[in-house]
């Protein structure tokens, strides 16, 4: 039976200060491996933060992020200094830090095994700006059994870091579990597709030129309806493009930005590579969808867990938050209204990363079971 978890999280301008509120809610008791996660306005003293927390807990393995936001248990902070910390005593031999993922020589000559056994699972965390991070994300899944990483991509305004051990940036790092670390994990979007599935007919890039044979752009302003059809200007940030994923049996999508428009020609543009004969769909974001969709996640992970979570990870997208659930924490607090109050972890990211992909505007949730 896996050990409990210890967490702590607090904001405080000075870093020292909140440092301490966190290790005074850590308490005391075995632990060999922790989460750490830092908004972007304490970045410059992330070292500071890491070596403090070494020193004080005597855990010497560590991984985590910056983010413009952060997550804990029913709490989120966002655009203020905040660190959260969690500690977990994992089985010896059960887990692996590894760094420096940076090109697709790097994901073979990754050390993933955790002791004697295969690694199964892996949370990752990765530069948005390193531009092959999709790739990556596909690649380093196919060196995990179960083909499940779970994480995100930082977000700051100032240094993107990472922590594996050390402080790194640049690539994807993270850790990764053998099977004998029982977890469960869930994906939530924050899009709802407001139309019927559409087939790219013409493309060049990531250019739609015609859906089902028609100009691509009428066929968005029929699925948007007449109001915001003939108002485009207010479609950035509402209608988004879905791309189905095939072979998914849940229905599974990816959402991209809507990156231009063109009147004229009635091209639509989108933040994705394309080819003739991928299906698209058109979708909105919506706070009542995406709790609605957050409430199932809820269910269908709650319906396999036989107690309280031991501890947890989540990682939600920028877009999501106080911007869509409402203020007070409110995406957070469904987690723990749903599940209990456990030890739970996170940040606001960039892009997602959940099984094998880089998704958008959704939430991703591991549970240490």
């Amino acid at each position: 039976m896996m050990p409990g978890f210890r967490y702590g999280h607090a904001s405080a301008a000075d870093w020292r200060e909140a440092a301490q509120s966190c290790l005074a809610q850590l308490g005391a008791g075995p632990a060999n491996l922790g989460f750490l996660y830092v908004t972007d306005m304490l970045a410059d003293h992330m070292a500071d933060i890491l070596a403090l927390l070494r020193q004080s807990t005597g855990v010497r393995h560590w991984i985590g992020a910056v983010g413009i936001g952060i997550c804990a248990t029913a709490r989120e902070y966002l655009n203020e200094p905040a660190i959260a910390v969690m500690l977990g005593d994992f089985e010896p031999g059960s887990f692996r830090i590894f760094s420096g993922i940076t090109g697709g020589s790097d994901v073979d000559a990754a050390q993933l095994q955790c002791g004697n056994a295969p690694a199964n699972i892996a949370i990752v965390h990765a530069d948005p700006f390193n531009r092959g991070v999709g790739d990556l994300v596909g690649h380093l899944a196919e060196r995990v059994e179960s083909g499940f990483l779970v994480g995100g991509l930082t977000s700051s305004r100032r240094q993107n870091l990472q922590v594996a051990d050390e402080i790194v940036e640049g690539g994807v790092s993270g850790a990764s579990f053998s099977d004998a670390v029982a977890v469960a994990t869930r994906l939530t979007q924050g899009c709802t597709p407001i139309g019927p599935r559409h087939v790219i007919s013409a493309c060049q890039r990531n250019v739609i030129i015609s859906l089902d044979g028609r100009p691509a752009l009428d066929v968005l302003r029929e699925d948007v309806g007449e109001t915001l059809g003939r108002d485009l200007d207010r479609v950035g940030g509402v209608i988004f493009a879905g791309l189905p994923i095939p072979g998914s049996d849940t229905g599974d999508y990816l959402v991209r930005n809507l990156v231009g428009i063109d009147p004229e020609n009635k091209l639509i543009a989108i933040g994705e590579l394309l080819e003739p004969g991928t299906g698209v769909m058109f979708c909105r974001r919506d706070g009542d969808t995406a709790r609605d969709d957050m409430t199932r996640m809820l269910e269908s992970i709650g319906k396999g867990l036989y107690s309280k979570p031991r501890g947890g990870v989540y990682y939600s997208c920028l877009g999501r938050g106080a911007g869509l659930f409402g203020p007070d924490s409110a995406e957070l607090k469904m987690i723990s209204e749903a599940l209990g109050d456990f030890p739970l972890v996170g940040f606001f990211c960039n892009g997602e990363i959940s099984h094998n992909r880089l998704y958008g505007y959704t939430g991703v949730l591991m549970l240490f079971v």
